[in-house]
């Protein structure tokens, strides 16, 4: 009688054991508790509000779960110091310069922490090390700034619509309105102008551009460019002569005893100029009619016959 009371007592026994080894293995695989038996190193950060982390929360980088927090304690006066067990494997992703912020698991879900960033030619983090974080605004903060961003939007339209500054000045002034719309045109105006010069200048180029006219030529003609320069040279040397001739003239008008000047200034040598261009001119006039009277003289008129024919 006891040999099948010991074999049944052996074979529940053995059912209960393999339910309990598959009880835990499956609390283990559900829970991802296995990664309690992963190797970890720990690290930390400081954090003036932790803003509703919680211990056991995950830690993510690159979008992988790589550790837990394992405690918060204050430190100092106002912080908080977290620390994070990491997996031993992730180490070497993370660098020194790496830093941590707060972010949440979905849109409502738990509070995580967020591992992000570093340079590649920073070492790798090492046991006990504190990285830097991230001011997150906690919800508060953000309602405080969008009543107060509500407040200035409220003051503002009260602003316009009172017609205060220039938008308001804008909205309630029908003639302001009127003359900016005119600047408005005349900005438009002088575009349409400036594209028509852009235009001109775009052509006039494509016509220099072209060969065989005579801007082109100008252009291009090393010879004729030459020609023309020392054409430009001699040109210039005849008017600097000129002015040289002036200045000499007007400085010889000046003087009252250079022969322009006693012309100029002396009277009596005005008046017996003028004497002798009336005595000239006498003179020329008996001078034809004594040739005339030769022309018919009687020795000198046949002469003139056989030159006339």
């Amino acid at each position: 009688m006891n040999e099948p009371v010991n074999k049944r007592a052996t074979v529940v026994g053995i059912f209960i054991l393999v339910g309990i080894i598959l009880l835990i293995g499956s609390i283990l695989t559900i829970g991802n508790l296995h990664s309690t038996f992963t190797r970890k190193m720990r690290i930390s950060t400081l954090f003036t509000d932790v803003n509703g982390l919680h211990e056991g929360n995950n830690i993510w980088f690159s979008g992988v779960k790589i550790g837990t927090v394992k405690k918060m304690e204050f430190y100092g006066k106002s912080k908080v110091k977290v620390l994070m067990d990491i997996n031993i494997n992730s180490k070497q992703f993370i660098r020194k310069d790496a830093a941590v912020k707060i972010g949440t698991d979905g849109l409502i879900g738990n509070k995580i922490l967020i591992i992000y960033g570093g340079t590649s030619n920073v070492s790798e983090i090492q046991e006990g090390d504190t990285l830097l974080n991230e001011t997150i605004l906690s919800t508060e903060d953000m309602m405080n700034t969008l009543q107060q961003n509500n407040l200035n939007i409220l003051l503002l339209t009260k602003k316009l619509s009172k017609g205060e500054g220039t938008i308001g000045k804008l909205l309630q002034n029908d003639s302001m309105y009127y003359k900016l719309f005119a600047t408005i045109n005349s900005v438009q105006m002088a575009s349409a102008n400036a594209q028509n010069v852009l235009a001109s200048l775009s052509t006039f180029t494509e016509k220099i551009n072209k060969k065989g006219n005579l801007v082109n030529t100008l252009v291009s003609d090393t010879l004729l460019f030459k020609s023309l320069q020392q054409s430009v040279f001699k040109i210039q040397n005849i008017a600097d002569t000129a002015t040289v001739f002036i200045d000499n003239l007007k400085k010889a008008s000046t003087n009252t005893k250079s022969p322009i000047g006693v012309l100029l200034y002396n009277e009596q040598s005005g008046n017996s100029l003028k004497t002798i261009i009336s005595t000239l001119e006498t003179s020329s006039v008996k001078l034809d009619q004594n040739l005339e009277a030769l022309q018919h003289s009687f020795l000198l008129k046949g002469f003139f016959k056989k030159k006339g024919k």
